[in-house]
């Protein structure tokens, strides 16, 4: 059974938008989050993507408040990403409410503390972030293209324990163009035992349900519901 997981992204402590990861393609939706987390929940969502744009730029977790109130008030399963560089900062979004960390660029950077954090906390609670542009796996809130083919990527850190991934596919998302539904078949076929999070570009109810056909674990939906292209009404009936 497919996981619907709205996501809401921080800047300034604000629910906003990018289109492909550009900060200056900016759109705010409400200057509350926990407004808006509370209306998924009404709906019977159960899960969360929180992700800390500043953080990411920042290189360090900067929206740990807001997490914290969105945990303390309402109870969605929040997965947290954006700006983990350190101990420290995990450690904040842990004791913040988070119940899993999205761990992109440091899994790249610095494969020793990202397997640290694997051994230490489990492969339940560290879901790999596999930022993709062009089948090239992107670090540094999207900022980096490196010459890391994606196959090569998830091959390497699923033999090593690895269960969660969160795939994005940066061209397609906040662009309401629909999602990658070939990569995700490409990646399902090659990996048998992943549990893989679509993301980016969903636009239409069907593709929903095109990814659960394929066996998909979860899947992000973004601009899409602020857009209004698909409803909250609509997705409460596939969960």
């Amino acid at each position: 059974m497919l996981t619907i997981i709205p996501a809401i992204d921080l800047i300034d402590g604000k629910c906003v938008r990018l289109s492909k990861g550009d900060y200056a393609q900016k759109k705010i939706y409400n200057d509350d989050p926990l407004e808006v987390a509370v209306q998924f929940e009404d709906h019977g969502i159960k899960r969360l993507h929180l992700v800390d744009l500043d953080g990411a730029k920042a290189s360090h977790v900067v929206n740990w408040k807001v997490l914290e109130k969105i945990a303390s008030k309402t109870k969605l399963v929040i997965d947290f990403g954006g700006g983990i560089k350190s101990d420290q900062d995990l450690e904040i979004i842990f004791e913040s409410g988070a119940t899993m960390a999205t761990i992109g660029s440091v899994a790249v950077k610095n494969r020793e503390l990202f397997f640290s954090w694997l051994k230490k906390y489990g492969a339940e609670k560290i879901i790999l972030g596999a930022d993709v542009n062009d089948n090239k796996i992107a670090v540094t809130g999207w900022l980096e293209v490196t010459e890391l083919d994606v196959f090569d990527f998830l091959d390497d850190y699923l033999t090593q324990g690895v269960k969660h991934v969160l795939c994005t596919d940066i061209s397609k998302d906040g662009m309401l163009e629909g999602t990658s539904l070939q990569l995700y078949i490409e990646i399902m076929q090659r990996f048998k035992n992943i549990a893989l999070i679509a993301s980016g570009g969903v636009t239409h109810i069907d593709e929903l349900y095109k990814l659960d056909e394929i066996g998909v674990t979860g899947a992000i939906i973004g601009k899409a519901i602020y857009e209004g292209k698909i409803t909250l009404k609509e997705l409460s009936g596939l969960i």
